[in-house]
């Protein structure tokens, strides 16, 4: 396994919920002017599981959005956050979620 390769092991791109967002006047430059959401992992209906995180905003999502979360430093592949002090990011807002031939999730 290279080294690129571990560095991203582990990674997930995983479903949320936008449960709220957040203000920080003092941060880190390289993220200033970005906006910060609160998330929780959802499951495949909807439902918010787990302890909320922040995550930064790529695609102008807001509260009651199910989301497509990227974590680990896959986060810092974006246009956005190249490089930036990230471990979440928002790369997509989610229409629809269908398994199995069968529509768990519309917006």
């Amino acid at each position: 396994m290279s080294q690129s390769d571990q560095s991203n092991f582990g990674a997930h791109m995983r479903i949320a919920l936008v449960i709220g967002s957040t203000v920080s006047t003092i941060k880190n430059e390289v993220i200033r002017g970005s906006k910060l959401l609160i998330v929780r992992n959802a499951d495949t209906e909807g439902n918010a599981t787990g302890d909320p995180y922040i995550a930064v905003d790529t695609v102008s999502a807001g509260a009651g959005d199910l989301v497509m979360v990227t974590d680990g430093s896959s986060a810092r592949y974006t246009n956005q956050t190249t490089n930036a002090p990230i471990d979440a990011v928002i790369v997509g807002v989610i229409d629809s979620l269908e398994l199995g031939g069968q529509l768990s999730y519309r917006k």
